[in-house]
């Protein structure tokens, strides 16, 4: 058995009627090299089964404590059904994009089943041109974007064989259910220990407060930064009173901001890397400079639709992986958030350009002022009985118009060499990420998989209906940064 971490905790503490707390990949298949040129259900339960033990999420369902007296625990599924987790569906012809991305976006929509292990798959048929796709969804409960690609990997190969994987050591044989008793136990005596996890964090915590997304807008908290930061500063005898430096910047309303709905829109597209490439080195910028810059532009044509242009930047979430060398073979949450600003009021390419690089840079100067483990320690210091109404609380504050960001913006390394499923080549690894009322309708996530970088953009229908533009605005962006980069 193992507990939650309290982050990982709160990422089921988020779900609701209209919020789910899972995440996704659509892998784009070409069947032409698999076997009998149709990858099946059957193949790709012969490929992922032997190499369950290299992934323990997707074996692991949850298991609560009574009464709420602790996180629940990961525990080996007694009653696992690999079969229950695979599933295949096609598509009407002609089976083209947009029929494939409204079929993701459908399945993403609904909740995963608690009672199970947190992960299903689905293969897809009928995708145009004699394609296929495979499909699935975890719960972030489990994985985060390094981990989750981690997962991910189990089933894919660098040949068009399959490799041969070693069997684990031992047989897998989960144990019986923990009864209550057992629960229970196990429940006080973690809440025996949260005093100490305290004391060890909050004096770590509390001086950066008010610089944690979501936390900032509770009343207070700025308040509670500075005097903590000056407590601190005594103590150590440092300088009292001069604070922790934290940038002032406030996020717009925008189109984009509202309560979201349960329907959700998918998107996905690939840009060359070898462009942006060009770009980067053009205007001596990094990669993900670049797609920033490339959002900001997609943003910006997306905002003038909707008549929603801020005269301000946009804030946007970008999540970064704190895992350590120690915890490379951790599941769950490693991550933290740096906050960026999005000049999408401005309206020359060039000079947009100059703004992302200089947000970047002052984004990652904050970021690295704060404890890398800063979400982790807040999470750590919220009593378990009151963690699901702290979290309810700060989404709340989207009734009055209280945004600490206006998207999430997550680019995850993957690898630069072809890869294959059950034998079908891969053509693509898109993103499905996760919205939610506090974090906005629309969320852009990419993968860089050889040679493109893969987006994938999910929205809430209602909020952002014409997400499909948003693939058709980076394209051109791109290319008219490369144009000016070759002029």
């Amino acid at each position: 058995m193992q507990q939650l971490s309290s982050l990982d905790a709160q990422f089921l503490n988020v779900e609701s009627s209209t919020t789910v707390g899972h995440v996704g990949s659509l892998i784009l298949l070409d069947p032409s090299t698999a076997p009998g040129g149709e990858l099946t259900l059957d193949r790709v339960r012969e490929v992922l089964e032997p190499r369950l033990h290299l992934a323990a999420p997707l074996r692991q369902r949850l298991v609560g404590v009574p009464l709420g007296l602790g996180r629940p625990y990961w525990i080996d599924d007694p009653d696992f059904d690999i079969e229950f987790h695979l599933r295949e569906v096609g598509l009407p012809s002609p089976g083209d994009e947009r029929q494939l991305g409204e079929q993701v976006a459908r399945i993403h929509a609904r909740p995963l089943d608690r009672t199970r292990p947190l992960w299903e798959m689905y293969l897809v048929h009928n995708v145009s041109h004699g394609r296929q796709a495979l499909y699935s969804k975890v719960h972030h409960a489990a994985i985060d974007g390094v981990s989750g690609a981690e997962i991910l990997a189990t089933i894919m190969d660098v040949t068009v064989e399959p490799r041969v994987v070693e069997p684990p050591d031992e047989y897998w044989s989960p144990a019986p259910m923990p009864g209550v008793t057992e629960l229970m136990g196990r429940g006080l005596a973690s809440m025996a220990t949260q005093p100490l996890e305290v004391m060890r964090t909050l004096p770590r915590a509390l001086p950066h407060l008010a610089d944690t997304p979501g936390v900032a807008l509770v009343p207070g908290a700025k308040a509670v930064s500075e005097l903590a930061d000056s407590l601190m500063r005594v103590a150590t005898g440092g300088e009292p009173g001069r604070g922790v430096g934290r940038r002032t910047i406030s996020t717009p309303r925008t189109p984009l901001n509202a309560p979201i709905t349960a329907h959700r829109r998918f998107a996905y597209g690939s840009l060359p890397l070898d462009d942006i490439k060009l770009v980067k080195n053009a205007y001596s910028m990094t990669v993900n400079d670049v797609v920033m810059a490339l959002c900001t532009s997609a943003l910006r044509r997306w905002l003038l639709d909707h008549d929603g242009l801020p005269e301000t930047p946009l804030v946007v979430a970008v999540p970064v992986s704190v895992r350590t060398d120690d915890q490379a073979q951790d599941n769950g949450n490693c991550i933290s958030v740096m906050l960026a600003e999005m000049p999408v009021h401005v309206a020359d390419p060039v000079a947009r350009l100059a703004q992302v690089q200089k947000g970047m840079g002052e984004a990652k100067e904050q970021f690295e002022a704060v404890p890398a483990s800063i979400l982790q320690d807040l999470a750590a210091v919220i009593p378990t009985a009151l963690s699901g109404l702290a979290a309810r609380a700060i989404f709340q504050m989207v009734a009055v118009g209280a945004f600490p960001f206006n998207l999430f913006i997550s680019n995850v390394p993957g690898p630069q060499l072809p890869l294959y499923v059950g034998g079908a080549s891969v053509l693509g690894v898109y993103p499905v990420s996760a919205i939610t009322d506090l974090t906005g309708a629309l969320n852009i996530t990419l993968f860089s998989y050889d040679g493109s970088l893969d987006f994938g953009l999910i929205a809430c229908r209602e909020l952002v209906p014409d997400v499909w533009n948003m693939i058709g605005y980076l394209q051109d962006a791109l290319d008219e940064l490369v144009g000016l980069a070759n002029g």
